[in-house]
């Protein structure tokens, strides 16, 4: 190891070597959790004119939980 890591570092990288292995061999990371907190918390803004807690998880669930629910009158 470099000198300049810093031996706590070091030592934090030799303790967790085989996550680290584990997140590269399988591509896992945490973006996906971190980019929807993201949109949800910009969405937490827009609703604060919404009139009801209801509102605000209607518009969550709808624009990043997958549901397409059918519309009257469109196909």
């Amino acid at each position: 190891m470099p000198h300049s890591l810093g031996r706590e570092t070091a030592e934090s990288i030799v303790k967790l070597c085989a996550a680290i292995l584990a997140s590269i061999e399988h591509s896992l990371s945490n973006d996906r959790v971190e980019s929807m907190n993201t949109q949800i918390r910009f969405m937490a803004r827009i609703a604060f004119g919404f009139t009801s807690p209801g509102a605000f998880i209607a518009l969550a669930m709808l624009s990043r939980g997958g549901h397409n629910p059918i519309l009257c009158g469109r196909n």
